[in-house]
């Protein structure tokens, strides 16, 4: 325990020292514990297995122009031999600009005791930016928008992560180059994208034998732009039933359901509250989540909370 909060310090230290001006923020979601490769590479392949993820966002019900995405994941260790690969692959969009992501991600994991392991990833990939400035309606008539923006970014990023059985931690940048990007503020330009820093952590307590209870939180830190905090709390009865609640600071709460179909099957969903500003016009957040894993041996298996 110890050693768990020392390290949630050291990293909280690290990605609070980060301010600048303008900035263009990565997609979010609200299920971020289900879908933790989407923001570090170095979790492919943690849990053992094969895991495919599927997850869509409708964001902002109701606000023309929302953020809409849809993510899907493929990670698998390579062997016994400490690595593990895996594939992500997201569409978003956002008022005229649209991007889809395709990314390789690659970890090494050493075990640092009986039950400890930690991973160091890399991603490399690239993403197709799409700007269609005829979309939508803005205030100024008269404004003379830029040609169209179609354009190929690359993606380089590194993470870091250690797990035990009982809980983890990890720090990522999913992407360490600087490139130019939609900037959603002004209309007709784009913006310098900056690096996005995120911290991941979580602990599972075991109540009793049909309960379990994780607490896990995600800080995300983009020079230009305010802190993003997401703290949740979820149980899980029975090895079946998931079920908890998360709040993001300054921007929403949610309600957290899951059902865990099979040892391979999981569902999830999620339906976010808007608590900022955006609220008087728009019914909420929904996202859907669906992973399935794959097991290379036959044998009873306890759904992982991770």
């Amino acid at each position: 325990m110890k050693l768990y909060l020392s390290l949630i310090l050291i990293c909280v230290m690290s990605v609070c020292v980060i301010t600048d001006a303008h900035a263009q923020q990565d997609p979010q979601y609200t299920q971020y514990m289900y879908n933790t490769m989407n923001v570090n590479p170095a979790y492919a392949g943690s849990r053992g297995n094969t895991v495919i993820t599927a997850l869509g966002r409708l964001q902002w019900v109701g606000f023309e122009g929302a953020p809409n995405t849809q993510n899907l994941t493929y990670d698998t260790p390579l062997g016994y031999s400490g690595l593990g690969l895996g594939i992500n692959l997201m569409n978003d969009e956002i008022g005229p600009s649209s991007e889809i992501y395709l990314d390789g991600n690659l970890s090494y994991t050493i075990q640092t005791g009986n039950e400890g392991n930690l991973a160091f990833g890399l991603r490399l990939g690239g993403r197709l930016l799409n700007i269609d400035w005829t979309k939508g309606l803005y205030r100024d008539e008269e404004q003379i928008f830029a040609n169209n923006v179609n354009r190929f970014l690359p993606t380089v990023g590194a993470g870091v992560y250690y797990h035990e059985p009982e809980w983890y931690i990890g720090l990522s940048v999913p992407n360490i180059l600087r490139m130019e990007h939609y900037d959603a503020e002004t209309p007709g330009e784009v913006a310098v994208e900056r690096m996005h820093f995120f911290l991941i952590t979580g602990y599972v307590f075991d109540i009793n034998e049909d309960l379990k209870f994780k607490p896990a939180a995600l800080l995300k830190a983009v020079s230009g732009a305010p802190l993003s905090l997401d703290v949740s709390a979820n149980l899980l009865f029975s090895e079946k039933f998931r079920v908890g609640a998360s709040w993001r600071w300054d921007d929403s709460i949610s309600a957290l359901l899951g059902f865990q179909v099979n040892d391979s099957f999981l569902i999830g969903y999620s339906y976010d509250l808007t608590t900022s500003n955006y609220n008087v016009t728009n019914s909420g957040t929904h996202e859907l989540m669906l992973r399935y894993e794959i097991f290379k041996e036959i044998r009873y298996r306890s759904p992982r909370f991770f």
